[in-house]
């Protein structure tokens, strides 16, 4: 930013030297581009972006079949039409027509709930995690220092009311939506813990869960990384410092349940392990466009790596253990990871609407695009049901017992 404004600067000082001559037909060529940008801007907008470095399309369809359809409708309709709903509508059709489940169009509400998502921030809740276990809602961990921690809910407690509506046959999404509410509002919850029945009421606060947790086990440091947000970055890094400091001799990266993120917080927290390696090349309609390396500063090259990965682990999941596994630089455990590889840009409609927006493939180190396929880990163990319900865990059982042998 710097650069630019420095730039800018110098061009003005410039202008002050130049000639009468030069001035006049500097506003006459303005005037004339003024003209064209009025009359042929398409033309001027495809003309100018590229060397702006933006990606534009001008081309545009006929949306007379649509307004026809709109006017019909407003004409013979019996009811109230929602005039921005229906336009939400008409651009959500148009952008499922593309035929890719990655592209997709959010409407306001979708796009907030999205950003809250990726940053972390579920808006008014306990900061507790719910998941299914024998077929009922349970409190799988609770976040430190959180309303469900201080009123005393464990992991393993079963849900057995949510405001006093049995939440039996209900799923974990549907538990936690009942769970979560606005910030300063009470919630009434009942569990069950060791065939006792245990009644709370909390007051829901603001919660945000980082994205990165970290601990260290007789010199086995785990991280666990849940999403590649904005901070992952710095707290992997964090994360690795701590690990150098207690003088950690083997490390497990836990990616199980990670549907991905920022491309550059994968190319990051790659970069702990590789040194200025290639971590991941994005092609667009079958050629390269960009080649992200890793750093300098590879706090943890050298120390035996386990990475823990299943179904669930895509996209900027799939990146790192790629990467890993192509240079040899860890060892997968776990299960087959979900198989996203392509690269989505989201874009801002206006409105608070946005556009996410396939713009690329990606591929590992070796050249492999894994879409469909996923990455097969070098040990395969599986996560049972019945494991989890008996609170058990094969996979990080597995990792420990490799890099101990």
């Amino acid at each position: 930013m710097a650069d630019d404004k420095k730039d800018l600067l110098v061009h003005r000082k410039e202008r002050r030297g130049i000639s009468k001559n030069v001035y006049f037909l500097t506003i006459a060529l303005t005037v004339l581009i003024g003209f064209v940008a009025g009359t042929r801007s398409n033309e001027l907008v495809a003309l100018v972006a590229p060397v702006l470095g933006f990606k534009v399309n001008t081309s545009t369809l006929d949306l007379k079949s649509i307004q026809s359809t709109y006017q019909q409708l407003k004409a013979n309709y019996d009811g109230t039409l929602d005039t921005q709903k229906l336009i939400d509508g008409a651009s959500r059709g148009l952008v499922a027509a593309a035929g890719d489940q990655y592209t997709v169009f959010m409407d306001a509400k979708e796009a907030d709930t999205f950003d809250k998502d990726l940053s972390g921030d579920i808006g008014g809740g306990i900061g507790a995690e719910i998941g299914i276990r024998n077929d009922h809602p349970t409190i799988l961990r609770v976040l430190d220092n959180n309303p469900a921690q201080k009123a005393g809910l464990q992991a393993g407690d079963v849900i057995a009311t949510v405001n006093d509506q049995s939440v039996a046959d209900w799923t974990a999404d549907k538990t936690a939506s009942a769970v979560r509410g606005d910030v300063g509002t009470t919630l009434k919850i009942t569990v069950v813990r060791a065939e006792q029945t245990e009644a709370y009421t909390i007051t829901r606060q603001k919660v945000t869960n980082p994205s990165v947790e970290s601990k260290v086990e007789d010199g086995l440091g785990i991280l666990t990384i849940s999403r590649f947000d904005d901070q992952t970055s710095d707290l992997t890094r964090t994360a690795a410092e701590s690990f150098k400091q207690q003088n950690v001799r083997v490390v497990i990266l836990d990616l199980r349940g990670n549907g991905g993120g920022y491309l550059t917080a994968a190319q990051d927290v790659a970069g702990l392990w590789l040194k200025d390696k290639v971590v991941v090349s994005e092609r667009s309609n079958g050629k390269v466009v960009d080649e992200l390396r890793s750093g300098q500063d590879s706090l943890l090259a050298g120390l035996p790596t386990v990475v823990l990965v299943n179904g669930a682990s895509a996209s900027a999941s799939e990146i790192v253990a790629g990467a890993l596994q192509d240079y040899n630089a860890a060892t997968l455990i776990g299960e087959k990871t979900f198989g996203k590889g392509t690269v989505q840009k989201v874009l801002d409609l206006g409105a608070g609407t946005k556009l996410k927006v396939t713009v690329a493939r990606w591929y590992t180190p070796n050249g492999k695009n894994i879409t469909k396929e996923g990455i097969m880990p070098n040990q395969k163990i599986e996560l049972s049901a019945a494991d989890v319900n008996s609170n058990k865990d094969p996979q990080l059982d597995a990792a420990k017992a490799y890099l101990n042998k």
